[in-house]
């Protein structure tokens, strides 16, 4: 049974909007409906390192987090790339099947609009005060964000 186009479609689609918890789902959903062939194990294991490299987003030596996800004539060169190993004899079916997946995933990504990823705005220290001895400081992150006062104030109310 040939691999199913829409789940693993989703399950990019879902890695890279950093929905982990989804994704991981559709990972599982996958694994299940493949047959135990070295392809499908060697497609299912680039899958698998897409995910940890994808949720981990902070190791310089990883592909995912250093290719750019906007560059669209880069990500077809690189599915290019990936393309000729999968048509290459000299390897062997677990490459071809993990190469493949690579070739899938430049295919799909190249196709999507990829979300730019939300930056945390750095934190403000709104106030310093003293309680019983100890300095407190009242830190807010974002316009949004309660506050302890702003709590109290409603519980007031």
């Amino acid at each position: 049974m040939p691999i199913q186009s829409a789940l693993v479609t989703r399950f990019f689609q879902l890695l890279v909007n950093r929905q982990f918890t989804e994704a991981e789902r559709e990972l599982e959903r996958l694994k299940q409906k493949m047959h135990k062939t070295e392809w499908n194990r060697g497609y299912f294991r680039a899958l698998y390192g897409m995910f940890l490299s994808r949720k981990a987003n902070g190791d310089s030596y990883s592909f995912f987090s250093r290719v750019d996800l906007d560059d669209k004539p880069k990500l077809n060169s690189y599915k290019r790339e990936f393309l000729d190993h999968v048509r290459n004899r000299l390897h062997g079916d677990f490459d071809r099947g993990f190469f493949s997946a690579w070739a899938d995933c430049m295919l799909v990504l190249s196709k999507i609009t990829v979300p730019k990823v939300a930056t945390v705005p750095e934190a403000n220290v709104v106030n310093t005060e003293t309680v019983e001895g100890e300095e407190l400081e009242a830190v807010v992150t974002g316009k949004g964000q309660a506050t302890m006062e702003n709590f109290l104030e409603q519980a007031e109310d």
